[in-house]
């Protein structure tokens, strides 16, 4: 009998592979390090040796799998199930769809993280019952998706929403595009940190030197939170920039498509959800077009980490409604 669908979610720092019933109820889950550093042969290899791990450690039959959907980083070529880049992990053209169901001998189905992301929120959680629901994740970059009337919003076989490499600055910063001042390059997590890590370097932010140093990869959303709750002023204002240069992106997307629902999502929003969303809602309220100004709402995502998994998963079911005979 066919009737467990995996949801997997790729992400820069971890990986997550969560089992469901056809009702969504869970039935186990399996969190590891991603290490992407080690190479995409490495990393997809990773990838199925987690649900392989899932299934083991819940007493779960390969069998039963009717199909798999995982989330990954960066645009997604929808027909073949590839990878096609991953700015923050270093993988291009990964064909993962293809090493999933001959490893499974069952369906999968692979899109943007954010995608996921968002479709798990339009279905479950803070989303849900919006005609168009748009997604701005900060974290290692920023990533978008879109849910359109149900469907989630796709170029010709390929994803699109790529919110955190659209330009919104003069700045000179690089990202993961050769284009500088772009959204992510301006306010992701990563971005924040490597200001934290200076002005902790001069001094300015005692707490943060004191509790967490100056190493980037140490400076993570709960340490930046950390910092501001113990009275690092020059912390709170880098996040509060970060913010407004959300907001003009945010304010970007509203004039363009008129979504009812904004969710903001990830960890540094998590972690700051009230000095975030507040900042992002306000900036985006004061530059759309007067007409928009009270047709959209900025919310925090509901879902956490599972908002990727369920999305995943619930793809999955929606592209293969029939488990296979």
């Amino acid at each position: 009998m066919k009737d467990i669908w995996i949801g997997f979610d790729l992400g820069g720092t971890k990986m997550l592979a969560v089992a469901y019933d056809h009702e969504f109820k869970e039935l186990g889950r399996r969190r590891r390090k991603t290490r992407g550093r080690e190479g995409s042969d490495s990393g997809i290899a990773r990838i199925g040796s987690t649900i392989q791990r899932l299934l083991d450690e819940n007493e779960l039959d390969v069998d039963r799998i009717a199909g798999i959907g995982i989330g990954c980083p960066g645009p997604i070529d929808l027909k073949k199930g590839r990878i096609l880049m991953t700015p923050n992990l270093g993988w291009d053209d990964v064909d993962i769809q293809s090493f999933l169901e001959k490893k499974f001998d069952c369906p999968a189905t692979v899109l943007n993280d954010v995608d996921a992301g968002v479709y798990g929120e339009f279905l479950f959680g803070a989303a849900k019952g919006s005609r168009c629901a748009v997604g701005v994740f900060p974290g290692t970059g920023i990533g978008g998706g879109c849910v359109y009337e149900g469907q989630i919003l796709h170029g010709a076989g390929i994803s699109c929403m790529e919110i955190g490499h659209t330009r919104v600055s003069s700045g000179t910063r690089l990202s993961g595009s050769s284009m500088t001042g772009t959204l992510e390059a301006e306010a992701s997590r990563l971005t924040i940190a490597s200001e934290a890590a200076k002005t902790a370097y001069r001094g300015e932010a005692p707490a943060l030197l004191k509790d967490t140093g100056t190493d980037l990869a140490d400076i993570r959303s709960g340490a930046l939170a950390d910092s501001i709750n113990n009275g690092d002023k020059a912390i709170k204002a880098l996040v509060e920039s970060a913010s407004v240069t959300i907001g003009y992106g945010v304010a970007n997307v509203v004039n363009l498509l008129c979504p009812d629902t904004i969710i903001l999502g990830g960890g540094l929003v998590e972690a700051m959800e009230d000095l975030i969303v507040s900042t992002v809602r306000k900036t985006a309220r004061e530059c759309v077009m007067p007409v928009y100004k009270d047709r959209f709402e900025v919310k925090p995502a509901k879902l956490g980490d599972d908002a990727g998994v369920l999305g995943a998963a619930a793809w999955a079911k929606k592209t293969y409604p029939q488990p296979p005979e």
